[in-house]
């Protein structure tokens, strides 16, 4: 039997084994009154994916802790786009908007007819 014994640093973050994990900052606007915290588990494992590439879990789980409220992806990608969530990113193609209200604003400020 042979054990293995790994020196584990702490970087000046804070962070331990940082190739090992990723953050997920989840802000909120307002007071919603159904936010449902402590609903599911903090932590995801999940085999390593292409290029930020999130686990498919992770829509679900913010889902969850906030039904039936408008999302928003900063730095998102064509492979991380999801029904009802404002998806924002320099490697997305076009202007693909679902919510009627949000359409409005952007054609009166950009003046631009949208590609749907």
């Amino acid at each position: 039997k042979q054990w293995y014994q790994r020196r584990v640093a702490i970087t000046a973050g804070g962070h331990w084994i940082n190739h090992g994990k990723e953050h997920c900052l989840v802000g909120v606007k307002g007071s919603p009154s159904n936010f449902n915290r402590g609903l599911d588990c903090d932590v995801i494992v999940s085999e390593v994916r292409d290029t930020s590439h999130k686990p498919d879990e992770i829509y679900g789980m913010i889902e969850r802790l906030s039904p039936g409220t408008r999302k928003l992806e900063l730095f998102g990608r064509e492979h991380n786009t999801q029904n009802n969530w404002l998806t924002l990113g320099n490697q997305l193609d076009g202007v693909h908007l679902e919510w009627e209200d949000v359409k409005s604003r952007y054609f009166t400020k950009y003046g631009m007819a949208l590609p749907f």
